[in-house]
C-alpha cells in the first residue's frame, strides 16, 4: 500500500490514494498519525459503551475527528499530544477497550471499505460543524451519541446493506446537527440579511481572518476595537458579514482574496497576520509562515498558534500586535473576484428567502423564474472547476443560482442581473447552511404542495473534503434525486457502491454546462 495511504479528498493523487506524501501536502507520518488518531477515537467509543462519555470524552472525539479533516492539522507532534489525550480518557472510561489497528482501516473488501470509508469522512465533517455548535454553548444528545455508534461501527463488521442503512441513519443525523449550528449561529449573531461586501482593502493595518469560525471572528473583532485594526474575512469566513452582530463593529470593512487555493499567490507579501480558524491551510511559504496564525485544531509545525483558555475567550494579543506591526499598505489597494468584479453579496440565508417567498412563488406562477439550481460546495485546485463559473454564466435569465461555501469563488462576483429585484444568485453562507438551502427547498414544495424532487430545483455541486460527504449523505437521506456532482467522483466509492447511488438516488457525474443545462433544462 506504501508508506501511507488516504483517498479522503478530491485531489487525491490519480484519484486512486495518496501513498507516499498527501497532495494536500500532509506527510506520510502525518497521515499515519491521523490514522492512529482515528483507531484511538475507536477505542474511546468502545470505552464509553462501558464507563459512559462525559464532556472531556465529548470534546476529544469532536476535536479528534475535526483534526483529521483535509488541510487542517499537518502538525505530527499535536496530532500524538491529541492521541495521547485520548488515550488517556480511554483508559479511565474502560482500560480494557481496544483501539481498531490502524493496518485494518483501508484494508478488505473493496466494497465494505468504500462504505466503511464514506461513513467516516462524514463523520470528520459532521464533528466540525458538531464543535462550532459545542463552543456557542449548543450540544445535542443524539448528534454526539451518534460520534460513538458510528465509530464503534467503523470498528465493527457489517454487511453492505446494514453500512447502507448506517450512512442514511448518519445522514439524518448530520440534518439535526447543521439545524443545530445553524441555530447557535443565528441565536448568537442574528438572521443574516443580504450585504453588498467590498474587496478593497483600505490603508493601515489590517488582519484577514479565514475558516469557519465565527466565534473567533467576534472574539477578535471585540479585541480589536479602538486599536486602528480593521478586519477581512477570507473563504468560508465571508458570510459573516450577514450577521447583524458581526457586521454591527465598523471595523469589519470587507474580504479579502478568494477561495483556499488560491492562498499561496494571494497571501504572498501580505503585510498583514492572517488567522486560520478552521481549514482550509495549505503549506505556507517562507515568504509569509511568519505572519500566519492558527487556532483550535488547525496546526503547522514552526507556526504561531493562538491555545484555546479556560474561560472560553482567547487572547489574540500576538496577532494584533503584528498586524500593529506590519502596518498594511500605505494607500488603498483595490482587488477583485476571479472574474473581474470588485465586490460580493450575501446574506441570502433561510430567513431572508423565506422572507420573501411570497415574491418568489408569484414570480414561479408567472414564469418570470422557471427554474432554480444550487450551484455550491467546496472549490479546489484540481483542472476543472471552471465547468461551475461557465455553467452559472450560461444558465437563462429566467432561472435563479443559490449558492453556499467556498465553490461560489468561481462566480460570486458576476453581475447576472436580477428578476423582478431577486438577485440571480443568492449567497446562502458557510457549507453548513446547506440546511437553510434544505429548509427553503422544503418550504417551497409545501406551497407548490409537492415533493422536492418535482421542484424546478438542481442541485449541483462540487466537492472537495469531508464536510462536503456529510451534506451529500444528508441529502441523499432526505430522498433528493438527480444531484449533479464534479468535477470528479470520489476515489473512496467503489463502482459497486457507486452503481448502487446512481440506481437509486440518480447521482450524476457533471459533463460539460452545455451538456448538462441541455439535459436539466431540455
Amino acid at each position: 500500500m506504501g508508506s501511507m495511504f488516504c483517498f479522503q479528498c478530491e485531489q487525491t493523487a490519480g484519484g486512486k490514494g495518496c501513498t507516499v506524501q498527501g497532495v494536500c501536502g500532509k506527510t506520510a507520518e502525518v497521515a499515519n498519525k491521523q490514522d492512529e488518531l482515528t483507531c484511538a477515537l475507536i477505542g474511546l467509543a468502545r470505552a464509553a459503551a462501558k464507563g459512559g462519555a462525559g464532556k472531556h470524552a465529548d470534546e476529544l472525539m469532536m476535536q479528534g475527528l475535526f483534526t483529521t479533516i483535509t488541510n487542517v492539522n499537518f502538525d505530527s507532534a499535536r496530532i500524538a499530544a491529541l492521541i495521547a489525550s485520548v488515550e488517556a480518557e480511554k483508559a479511565r472510561l474502560d482500560s480494557g477497550a481496544q483501539d481498531m489497528s490502524p493496518a485494518a482501516l483501508w484494508t478488505g473488501n473493496e466494497d465494505l471499505v468504500s462504505l466503511r470509508s464514506t461513513l467516516l469522512f462524514g463523520m470528520r465533517g459532521m464533528a466540525a460543524y458538531a464543535w462550532h455548535a459545542h463552543v456557542l454553548g449548543k450540544d445535542d444528545p443524539e448528534v454526539t451519541g451518534w460520534f460513538y455508534k458510528g465509530m464503534r461501527a467503523i470498528g465493527e463488521e457489517h454487511s453492505a446493506d446494514e453500512w447502507l442503512g448506517l450512512l442514511m441513519e448518519f445522514g439524518m443525523v448530520n440534518l439535526k446537527c447543521m439545524a443545530i449550528l445553524d441555530a447557535a449561529n443565528t441565536g448568537a449573531y442574528g438572521q443574516p440579511v443580504p450585504t453588498v461586501v467590498p474587496l478593497l482593502v483600505e490603508k493601515g493595518p489590517f488582519i484577514v481572518v479565514t475558516g469557519h469560525d465565527l466565534l473567533d471572528l467576534k472574539q477578535l473583532l471585540d479585541q480589536t476595537q479602538g486599536k486602528g485594526i480593521n478586519i477581512y474575512t477570507h473563504g468560508e469566513m465571508l458570510p459573516a458579514h450577514g450577521y447583524p452582530e458581526l457586521k454591527k463593529y465598523p471595523h469589519l470593512k470587507g474580504n479579502f482574496g478568494t477561495a483556499w487555493q488560491n492562498q499561496q499567490k494571494e497571501f504572498d507579501a501580505l503585510p498583514a497576520p492572517i488567522l486560520y480558524t478552521t481549514n482550509c491551510l495549505m503549506p505556507p511559504k517562507p515568504s509569509y509562515s511568519d505572519r500566519i496564525f492558527t487556532t483550535c485544531v488547525v496546526g503547522y509545525p514552526q507556526l504561531k498558534h493562538i491555545p484555546d483558555q479556560p474561560s472560553g475567550v482567547k487572547d489574540f494579543g500576538p496577532v494584533i500586535a503584528q498586524a500593529l506591526e506590519l502596518g498594511g499598505w500605505p494607500e488603498d489597494k483595490s482587488f477583485t473576484g476571479i472574474n473581474g468584479g470588485t465586490q460580493v453579496m450575501t446574506g441570502f440565508a433561510q430567513h431572508t428567502v423565506l422572507g420573501i417567498a411570497d415574491t418568489v412563488i408569484d414570480a414561479v406562477k408567472a414564469g418570470a423564474i422557471k427554474h432554480f439550481f444550487l450551484v455550491g460546495g467546496c472549490d479546489g485546485a484540481k483542472p476543472g472547476r471552471n465547468y461551475y463559473t461557465n455553467f452559472v454564466k450560461q444558465t437563462p435569465k429566467d432561472t435563479v443560482v443559490l449558492t453556499l461555501a467556498c465553490g461560489k469563488y468561481r462566480f460570486n462576483d458576476l453581475d447576472i442581473g436580477n428578476i423582478g429585484g431577486i438577485p440571480r444568485i443568492l449567497d446562502m453562507g458557510q457549507c453548513n447552511d446547506a440546511y437553510s438551502a434544505i429548509q427553503v427547498a422544503v418550504a417551497l414544495a409545501d406551497a407548490f404542495k409537492c415533493g422536492v424532487n418535482e421542484l424546478p430545483l438542481t442541485l449541483v455541486l462540487s466537492w472537495y473534503e469531508q464536510k462536503a460527504v456529510c451534506i451529500l449523505l444528508t441529502l441523499l437521506a432526505l430522498g433528493i434525486k438527480n444531484i449533479y456532482i464534479g468535477p470528479s467522483l470520489p476515489a473512496f466509492l467503489s463502482s459497486n457502491v457507486l452503481n448502487i447511488l446512481v440506481d437509486k438516488f440518480n447521482l450524476k457525474p457533471i459533463t460539460t454546462p452545455e451538456a448538462d443545462l441541455k439535459a436539466i433544462l431540455g
